[in-house]
């Protein structure tokens, strides 16, 4: 859970943009918002490794998601499996409650037991309710605490507009979210490389413990009509309207956009179509500095090898216009005072990254390689040398 957090709180943000920078591409995704004509209430692009917004349409009214609050379901699931909550394998009993739910579903039996990755498996691809609320019971003790749970992790990534009534997005008042904080939970969902998996099913057949099968059919729709797109959540209800958040990748770009209140079905999967066809066509995530060892050599006291290789431990990249124009970057290596044993990966400093003089981001420097400590023949060797110069 503590990586979670860790996640939550930047680790994963390959970027740190500086507040001039996110203040201009604010501006821009306003100005998009006037050109580009979507047939919904409210809308939101933005680049996935940044977070930086590329469209926005009403992006911060509280709105009704319906299905699309089963996001948070889901990482609330993810955080269980990495907190040793539960596993994949783990069997998780199912209630009577939990069967009652109604809407869509794929009828567990109550009394039987599922796996979590059945369960996970059935709310990305066919939102089920059911499975939802037998996690949720399962993880919290009941689904009202679960709820609490939800609107906590919420609060943690920044969802300013968003509570949480139920873990269905099954109407309850009051229960909202609006497209900037959907966008900011699929966010941290797609942090989950076991969620691909589950994201890219098409067809499947759900077991149940008697033997029967029930066919679950992916809702959404883009990850066949969509080149790049593999993962997203839709969602449904007479007062949400038609909803759809989604993701996709074309080469080192990764995209993520939300509709809300759409009129029908066709209407969400063509909203969010075109928000990608616009953010791939005029935007590029490159790498500014990749994982390679730098020139800068790291002093280690103590060492048998008295200089070191070292490393950024992820890569920095930026997120921009296509042939825009910017202010140069520039990097600089900070390294701390050690002496060994280092182990490889080790962290030993701290990159800083400027762009035209602000502080854009900051990096963990990391050992290439191990540095043993000197026995007491290095140390004679070591005195000779120095006694011979």
């Amino acid at each position: 859970m503590m990586k979670k957090l860790l996640i939550a709180g930047g680790l994963t943000l390959l970027l740190c943009f500086s507040s001039l920078f996110f203040d201009r591409t604010a501006l821009t995704a306003k100005a998009e918002s006037e050109t580009l004509s979507l047939n919904c209430k409210a809308a939101y692009c933005m680049d996935a490794n940044s977070a930086a917004p590329v469209y926005a349409l009403h992006e911060t009214q509280r709105l009704p998601i319906a299905s699309m609050c089963k996001i948070m379901t889901l990482i609330l699931s993810f955080d269980a499996v990495e907190s040793g909550k539960m596993d994949y394998d783990t069997f998780i009993p199912v209630s009577e409650h939990a069967m009652s739910m109604g809407g869509s579903q794929v009828y567990l039996e109550a009394g039987g037991q599922y796996t979590a990755q059945q369960l996970m498996e059935s709310i990305t691809v066919c939102s089920a309710n059911d499975a939802c609320v037998a996690l949720a019971e399962y993880i919290a003790g009941s689904d009202d605490l679960f709820v609490q749970k939800m609107n906590a992790r919420a609060e943690a990534l920044g969802c300013s507009d968003t509570l949480f009534s139920n873990c269905t997005g099954l109407p309850k008042d009051p229960q909202y979210s609006c497209a900037r904080d959907v966008a900011l939970m699929l966010r941290e969902l797609i942090s989950n490389e076991k969620y691909f998996e589950f994201a890219g099913i098409w067809t499947d057949e759900f077991r149940h413990p008697e033997g029967r099968t029930t066919l679950i059919t992916n809702t959404n729709k883009l990850i066949r009509q969509y080149q790049g797109c593999d993962g997203g959540k839709t969602g449904f209800t007479n007062e949400a309207g038609f909803c759809l958040a989604a993701t996709a990748k074309r080469g080192d770009t990764r995209v993520i956009s939300v509709c809300i209140g759409s009129p029908d079905s066709k209407s969400r999967f063509a909203a969010v179509s075109r928000m990608f066809d616009y953010t791939f066509a005029n935007y590029a995530d490159r790498e500014l500095y990749g994982t390679e060892p730098l020139e800068e050599k790291l002093y280690v006291g103590n060492a048998r090898t008295r200089e070191i290789s070292v490393m950024p431990e992820r890569s920095v990249r930026y997120f921009s216009k296509i042939g825009e124009t910017d202010a140069p970057f520039e990097r600089r290596a900070e390294f701390l005072s050690v002496k060994a044993p280092l182990k490889k990966g080790d962290k030993v400093g701290e990159m800083t990254v400027y762009r035209g003089g602000v502080e854009y981001a900051r990096v963990p420097l990391v050992c290439c390689e191990d540095a043993e400590k000197a026995g007491y023949g290095d140390s004679l060797r070591r005195a000779a040398e120095n006694w011979a110069i």
